[in-house]
């Protein structure tokens, strides 16, 4: 009963800190998911979006835009979720 009306509600910003923090990280992973990602039907959205290029010039326009694209979800993400990062990111800086 202790854990669920003390210590939970105090943790709850800190959790959910960081699991949106991590989703983040797992979303831009991009070192880890180039090697290991064998086929083109297993790379993540940044490795396609690296590996995306024409046959004699670069599509700069193509690339901005998926990666405008990919950014989306994480960007509105922390536009919800902000008050609860600033909250999880100041609850041990904050005494008292």
């Amino acid at each position: 009963q202790s854990f669920t009306r003390i210590l939970l509600p105090l943790a709850v910003p800190s959790l959910a800190t960081t699991a949106i923090l991590t989703f983040i990280y797992c979303w831009n992973e991009f070192l880890f998911a180039l090697s290991f990602t064998l086929g083109p039907e297993r790379q993540t959205v940044p490795v396609a979006i690296a590996l995306f290029r024409g046959q004699y010039q670069v599509p700069w326009g193509q690339i901005l835009a998926a990666a405008v694209i990919a950014t989306a979800p994480v960007a509105a993400m922390v536009l919800v979720f902000q008050r609860r990062i600033v909250q999880g990111l100041t609850a041990g800086a904050v005494k008292g």
